[in-house]
């Protein structure tokens, strides 16, 4: 972008990178607090992972909700997010972030230059892309039976649906398919889950069928997918499915892209906070997933609690005059106005 594009315009107190469940939550604390501020995503609409990739899985750990679906909670959350009706930038991809003489921060992306007084990453895993399946085959199948994610669950019914991995998402996907398919099958390379204990419980308890020690070796089929070949690594004998469909629960490889060339200090692929949310570059915090400190769990429950600690955190940076408590929602009297 040129340089004599006039950025100094219209700036903002913080910019929030990420428009998953912690940069909504942010957003609105930082409307708690006086705060203007922008939502930057790469993604082509709010909610992050949850929206993209998980919109049918349900939730069990969010405090208030029993369970509830991951759209649904996006849903509310977005609700939340706007009642200060903060900017929204969609389809946009950081890409260098610069701290002027004056202070401020320059976020550059692939559209525009965003202007700020402090920045929240809420930006989950990063950039994340699906883990290959095993079986070379699967790649010709991808949108014709091979999904890496489910967007909606009714196109599942009836069907003969394959599930592969060990993990939560795998898992998760198996227990929701069980609702509407005429049948689930589970592979996995071992015989333990690295799922929630009371989702593997659950996951033996229903008519899905587990197969461990089992790996997917070729996908076959015309136009769609029609049966898939796995093995098993034990006894090494190979068994043919019939299936209308594979799921791959095995994830997604994460990167923070740009974000990696910040100046930031980083640990693996995350990045390190104080108890603050605080990064090593004063002015700029991090919360939700993309983060580490000791005892760090990567859940949405802590997400919604590290939110507001980096906006209160921000609010005093940007002044010092500030109150880092600003008090109990309950007697707030800005909210809705």
């Amino acid at each position: 972008m040129s340089e004599n594009v006039q950025v100094q315009e219209n700036v903002t107190d913080m910019l929030i990178i990420g428009g998953g469940p912690t940069g909504l939550f942010a957003a609105f604390y930082a409307g708690l607090r006086n705060c203007s501020c922008k939502i930057i995503d790469s993604l082509p609409q709010l909610g992050g992972q949850l929206a993209m990739l998980y919109p049918e899985k349900y939730i069990y750990d969010v405090a208030g909700f029993p369970k509830i679906r991951a759209r649904d909670l996006v849903d509310q959350l977005v609700e939340q997010a706007m009642t200060f009706k903060p900017g929204v930038h969609l389809n946009e991809s950081v890409e260098r972030l610069v701290k002027r003489e004056d202070g401020l921060f320059e976020l550059h992306t692939n559209q525009s230059v965003h202007v700020g007084k402090a920045v929240i990453i809420c930006a989950g895993i990063g950039a994340f892309t699906p883990r290959p399946l095993p079986a070379e085959s699967a790649k010709h199948f991808e949108g014709r039976g091979v999904a890496y994610y489910i967007d909606k669950i009714d196109h599942y019914r009836g069907k003969r649906v394959l599930v592969i991995g060990g993990g939560d998402t795998a898992v998760d996907y198996a227990l929701m398919l069980e609702e509407v398919a005429e049948s689930v099958t589970l592979i996995h390379r071992r015989d333990g889950f690295r799922a929630h204990e009371d989702s593997v419980r659950k996951l033996f308890e229903s008519r899905v069928h587990v197969k461990t020690f089992y790996e997917l070796v070729d996908v076959q089929g015309g136009n769609w997918v029609e049966k898939a070949v796995i093995v098993n690594n034990q006894t090494k004998q190979h068994e043919e499915l019939e299936i209308d469909a594979i799921v791959s629960g095995l994830g997604f490889h994460a990167s923070l892209g740009p974000i990696k060339e910040w100046g930031l200090e980083i640990e693996k692929n995350d990045i390190v906070v104080n108890s603050k949310m605080e990064t090593n570059i004063p002015g700029i915090y991090a919360a939700g997933d993309i983060v580490t400190y000791p005892g760090k769990l990567k859940l949405i429950a802590t997400g919604f609690g590290e939110a507001p600690t980096a906006v209160n955190n921000a609010k005093t940076y940007i002044d010092p005059k500030a109150k880092l408590f600003p008090g109990h929602s309950t007697s707030m009297t800005n909210i809705g106005h």
